[in-house]
């Protein structure tokens, strides 16, 4: 039954331990009347941006299940889902989800889904992460805490969420993450204990300690290793021939290092196949381009 309270607006967040590597979605509902709805979940092999995808799909779904009439504000800390869901996926439909380039576009199967629950309802806004805003924190404390295996526990005010009013998803289902692990739409509900979803895949657990050798570890696990690596190259490689900027935090979460490290690196220094350089600083963020070394071998350096 759909609720007769209205939502005001909506936060949501992604988080990945490795990226790839464990992950976990938040969605944080504020409603008119100052009541408070938080969901959440996770994946055991993912990214960073599949995350952040998800948690924005599933907001859209609740909102949708909610009876919302009125129109709300969308909240994230990903400039990737915001400019994809407002800029470019138009141009994807229309090269039938092919970038500029001519390749295909990363995490369709969850663009798919973002696009046929979005609604004329929301507005899209971008909000820095870890600037003290209530919403993003929270959002990024429960994404988190999923991505850890934990599970937080959620202040929750929805008795029932009625999915039938969603319009129809893609029949890409399930969702798949890096290792084509299944993952799950379910909201969680009221008086529900939250969980991480099962999932027929069992999730490799990797050893953190630091003493051992990659040599040492089984062979399954560097297989492991070795695509998630391969899908951190294969997002690199994207962001570098559409020329998309990336902030600190971003690169960081590509390069699988703290933010510091980043800026501590200088303005223009490799990185694997790329040549990673300082481009402006818009606000309290510094934007960063990547660039193919071999392109600039190639003359494309002036």
């Amino acid at each position: 039954m759909p609720v007769t309270r209205q939502i005001k607006s909506v936060y949501t967040d992604g988080a990945c331990s490795g990226n790839p590597g464990p992950g976990g979605w938040g969605t944080v509902v504020y409603f008119t009347d100052g009541s408070v709805h938080e969901i959440g979940g996770a994946t055991a092999k993912t990214t960073n941006n599949r995350m952040e995808l998800l948690a924005a799909i599933e907001a859209l779904i609740l909102v949708q299940g909610s009876g919302q009439t009125q129109p709300i504000t969308l909240y994230t800390d990903s400039e990737y889902v915001k400019n994809g869901i407002t800029k470019w996926i138009k141009g994807w439909k229309k090269k039938g989800w092919k970038t500029s380039q001519g390749k295909a576009v990363l995490n369709q199967d969850l663009w798919e889904k973002l696009d046929a629950v979005n609604s004329p309802l929301v507005t899209w806004q971008y909000v820095r992460g870890h600037s003290g805003n209530q919403g993003n924190e929270r959002c990024d404390q429960i994404a988190n805490a999923f991505a850890n295996g934990k599970s937080p526990k959620l202040t929750q005010v929805l008795e029932e969420v009625n999915h039938s009013t969603s319009p129809t998803l893609p029949q890409k289902t399930p969702v798949t993450g890096v290792s084509d692990e299944k993952t799950t739409f379910d909201v969680v509900y009221k008086d529900v204990p939250s969980s991480l979803p099962t999932s027929e895949t069992p999730m490799i657990e990797i050893p953190d300690s630091p003493n051992n050798s990659n040599d040492e570890l089984p062979r399954e696990i560097r297989v492991a290793q070795l695509g998630n690596l391969i899908e951190t190259l294969r997002i690199a490689d994207e962001i570098a021939s559409e020329g998309y900027l990336i902030s600190s935090s971003e690169l960081a979460d590509l390069m699988d290092i703290n933010a510091s490290a980043v800026t501590s690196r200088g303005d223009h220094w490799p990185w694997r196949n790329w040549i990673v350089s300082r481009v402006r600083r818009e606000g309290n963020q510094i934007l960063w381009q990547l660039e193919r070394v071999d392109q600039v071998k190639s003359g494309d350096e002036e």
